[in-house]
């Protein structure tokens, strides 16, 4: 008799028992490890897709620029990354990475300083009237629908043609915000703009702040807005009861509730600030207006890869450090 008679298992029943325990084991799981179980392929997907890509831009910031040739040069490990930072490319680059002096003009000048107050103001906008205009939609008034309608429809029109429409408004002797040094405009009269923005740094990058914050406050509105009707009803009827007035209903119901959401748009928002290009080339153009994607791009189209690799990977560690930020302030939000 065989050893596979004699014990009484077969290919097929030892199948069965793996299959059991396999099952035994999930069922001993609680819900929370049950729920990562489950998310286990999606997350594998999305590390290939995100880190892949990124490890492969890590690898080409080691080597050296290749002028005219759509290659790298030699291995020169962290190379690229001290002559960036320390200012030694500079000459080479479309713009300096950073501020080369610290006045009004260079910071102007500068990919990252460029980056970082688009970021700031424009979130810090977007997020204010965003508020404001989810406090407004979350009322019961005649016409809700029309002035949601409204205030979607900016952030439905395409980046190229919203570019279009800025740099017209903006441009000498063709928009109407703009006049010339012989008949300036009120926005000249005031001081807030020369008589050529687009081709200053200064005017054109806060023209590309005003577009972006024209543009995007309607997804700040809709995330708000979202968590704003998630809210229990019932707790304002509760803190009316109590005496409480509107300020206070708004500072102890609604703000405590809906600041992870709040913190989860700001998040978004912050990522794709960070990474502004279309933009900033269709109102006025990274020639005026470097920020770090155009600075990426730009070196990418001038063949050099090194450099090109280089500032991305910087600006994905930059993005990361900003995300990881967000991610604190949840977490100790929610303590």
């Amino acid at each position: 008799m065989s050893t596979e008679h004699r014990t009484g298992e077969t290919p097929e029943s030892g199948d069965r028992g793996v299959y059991a325990s396999a099952v035994g084991w999930m069922e001993n799981l609680s819900e929370t490890q049950y729920a990562y179980l489950l998310l286990t392929p999606a997350f594998l997907l999305l590390g290939v897709i995100a880190f892949w890509p990124l490890l492969s831009t890590f690898r080409i910031s080691m080597f050296a620029d290749s002028f005219g040739q759509a290659s790298v040069g030699n291995f020169i490990g962290i190379g690229n990354y001290v002559a960036i930072i320390t200012g030694e490319r500079t000459a080479l680059l479309p713009s300096p990475f950073l501020p080369e002096a610290l006045t009004t003009r260079a910071f102007f000048n500068s990919a990252l300083a460029v980056t970082v107050i688009f970021t700031v103001i424009s979130v810090f906008f977007e997020t204010l009237i965003g508020f404001v205009q989810a406090l407004v939609l979350d009322q019961d008034f005649r016409g809700r629908r029309w002035v949601r309608v409204a205030i979607i429809l900016p952030w439905a029109i395409p980046i190229v043609v919203q570019g279009m429409i800025f740099y017209l408004m903006f441009q000498p002797n063709v928009g109407f915000l703009v006049g010339t040094s012989d008949n300036p405009a009120f926005l000249n009269q005031l001081g807030l703009l020369s008589t050529t923005p687009l081709a200053n740094a200064q005017d054109a990058t806060m023209i590309a702040i005003v577009a972006d914050v024209w543009k995007t406050t309607a997804f700040m509105a809709l995330l708000i807005l979202a968590g704003m009707q998630s809210i229990d009803r019932g707790l304002y009827d509760v803190a009316k009861v109590a005496g409480a007035s509107a300020w206070q209903r708004f500072k102890y119901v609604t703000f405590p509730i809906i600041l992870p959401t709040v913190m989860v748009a700001m998040l978004f928002r912050t990522i794709q600030a960070m990474r502004v290009y279309g933009l900033i080339e269709t109102v006025a153009g990274c020639t005026t207006v470097p920020s770090l994607s155009c600075l990426v791009v730009t070196t990418f189209n001038n063949r050099m890869l090194g450099s090109s690799a280089t500032i991305a990977f910087i600006t994905a560690a930059i993005i990361a450090v900003a995300v990881s930020v967000y991610i604190v302030g949840y977490v100790r939000g929610g303590q």
